[in-house]
């Protein structure tokens, strides 16, 4: 726990015990209801549909973010690792208990697996020892190029992930990795829910897929990382058409 999450805990805990000990005849002494928005960005006395336009707002403006969990399309459960911001994205990738990492440096895409993965999505074993622990450059007319690098494009990912669907509602303050949040919810939470931070700026902390289609955290908002060209003798070309396992 955090130095600021352990003293929020004691504050919380000191203010709870006096409150249950200082009581006058009609109830508990003025100021022992702590107010959840105190301190905060305010963005929880907002109505949704305003906290949503914020922090998609926020989302966008942001250099940069990581995201990390799992997300389900088209019936195929992916778990994601990805650093991403406008100039492109780095990360790792796994599907079907197998993984690959993926690093796009402006419209450069490259995939990096071990053996298990070209042999799985090739069906030939002696691909995977050639390729295994390669950067492969995804040619930008194959069909895996547009597949696989919109898990590198921070705008096109967080555009399709940051929306609920139904009527919008708030649903009360809750805390994500020791930071404040309140929760928005579409259709009841049925359409998705969405933990924005009460903390600084109202980025997006926490998403809950509708239809159980998966459920993301997002941090290092507006954190640099650097993309690195990997060298050529890390670098093959695959020489025809790329496996899309």
């Amino acid at each position: 726990m955090t130095a600021i999450a352990l003293g929020r805990t004691r504050r919380t805990s000191l203010v709870s015990a006096v409150c249950a000990l200082v009581v006058t005849g009609t109830g508990l002494l003025a100021g022992c209801s702590e107010d959840p928005d105190g301190g905060t960005n305010g963005v929880g006395k907002l109505p949704a549909d305003k906290i949503q336009s914020k922090t998609r707002a926020a989302a966008e403006s942001a250099e940069a973010v990581r995201l990390a969990g799992t997300v389900v399309t088209n019936g195929r459960t992916y778990t994601l690792d990805m650093r991403l911001k406008s100039g492109g994205g780095s990360g790792t990738v796994t599907s079907k208990g197998v993984a690959f990492g993926l690093l796009r440096i402006g419209e450069q895409l490259y995939l990096k697996a071990g053996a298990e993965f070209w042999n799985h999505a090739d069906g030939n074993t002696s691909a995977g020892g050639t390729l295994d622990g390669k950067y492969v450059k995804v040619p930008q007319g194959d069909p895996s190029y547009k597949k696989f690098s919109g898990f590198t494009d921070k705008d096109v990912l967080l555009d399709g992930l940051l929306t609920l669907h139904g009527a919008l509602a708030t649903d009360g303050h809750h805390e994500q990795a020791g930071t404040r949040t309140i929760r928005i919810t579409g259709d009841q939470g049925s359409g998705g829910t969405l933990d924005v931070s009460l903390e600084g700026t109202p980025y997006p902390l926490r998403l809950q897929r509708a239809g159980g289609a998966g459920t993301l955290t997002f941090s290092s908002w507006g954190k640099d990382f650097p993309l690195t060209q990997p060298k050529k003798d890390e670098t093959v070309d695959y020489g025809k058409k790329l496996p899309t396992s």
